[in-house]
């Protein structure tokens, strides 16, 4: 990250605030490999906080010069229109992704929204804020799919795709994560979207261990899994994702949806592909959602792969 890079970071933060997006967006995206120096760069618009994320231990002078190039943005006419109040320096590569308050009142939470949803972000305490950006078009889709439909969000997290499935009309979704907080910051969001809290289910268990619970919910039109590529202990995703794939033909009704992710850049769409026919051949690859455009990556396939299967039985003849 030499002073080329920072001061390429720096012009893309300036565009990107003038003027900031409406709602919640990336600003930059580093980790697509499109810009030498600041593959290990994200920064998120968490509208009046601006979000800069590090991948990688810079060395001392870079994260000076980083940060001096920081302190003088807030300075920019584009900074003081955009009524930012609060800048942020996370470091992900430390274990406790220890995240300095550069600008602002250190705070633990905050309310942000997209696509006319509100969501709760954890701010300066976890690695992870509460909701994946790039999953943005991912849950614009299950909004669009969900009216009258049973719904499984498997690996919910804090349910941004259970939120979007409620606002587009889901019957009931079934929520399933191991992370019981998690689950608990999801109630919290569908809370904060004024839900029918009885047509949401929140099961805090350990997938592997819970067909049972998760077979007694069922059947379901749209399941949703969106798994880690790696959990210690609980999600390995070459080793684990077959699993899952096995048992979705005894889930779905009849003509059901299947929204399949995976977010390694080492894997591509083909592991889906290919796993869902030789585990699941009933469900046919329909198509693989686009990623937002504030996502950029040097190869297509390294970025976020949504992929989108259908139900489809044999007729006899």
């Amino acid at each position: 990250m030499n002073s080329d890079a920072i001061e390429t970071l720096r012009q893309h933060l300036l565009a990107a605030l003038n003027p900031a997006p409406v709602e919640t967006r990336r600003l930059f995206h580093g980790r697509g490999r499109c810009w030498a120096g600041l593959e290990h760069v994200t920064a998120d618009w968490l509208q009046g906080i601006v979000l800069v994320c590090l991948f990688r231990e810079p060395e001392a002078a870079e994260l000076e010069a980083l940060k001096r190039m920081l302190m003088t943005l807030i300075e920019s006419p584009a900074w003081q229109q955009s009524q930012a109040h609060t800048l942020l320096l996370q470091h992900r590569y430390l274990p406790e992704s220890t995240t300095e308050f550069l600008l602002g009142e250190e705070r633990d939470e905050w309310q942000i929204s997209e696509n006319g949803l509100h969501f709760k972000l954890y701010i300066g305490k976890k690695q992870n804020n509460g909701l994946f950006l790039d999953m943005r078009y991912g849950r614009r889709w299950v909004q669009e799919q969900a009216e009258g439909k049973r719904v499984l969000n498997l690996f919910a997290y804090t349910c941004g795709f259970s939120v979007a499935a409620m606002a587009g009309g889901a019957e009931q979704v079934v929520n399933l994560d191991m992370a019981k907080a998690a689950l608990s910051r999801g109630r919290d969001n569908h809370r904060l979207n004024g839900h029918d809290l009885s047509r949401v289910s929140f099961l805090g268990h350990e997938l592997f261990k819970s067909w049972g619970k998760v077979k007694k919910y069922g059947p379901y039109d749209l399941i949703i899994i969106d798994p880690p590529s790696f959990q210690k202990g609980s999600f390995a995703l070459s080793r684990d994702y077959q699993k899952i794939l096995r048992r979705l033909p005894e889930l779905l009704a009849e003509q059901g949806t299947v929204l399949a992710c995976v977010n390694d850049p080492d894997t591509g769409p083909d592991f889906l592909i290919a796993g869902m026919a030789a585990e699941a051949p009933s469900l046919r690859f329909v198509e693989r959602l686009e990623n937002p455009p504030e996502f950029p990556d040097i190869h297509g396939d390294s970025g976020l792969k949504a992929l989108v299967f259908r139900q489809e039985h044999m007729r006899l003849s």
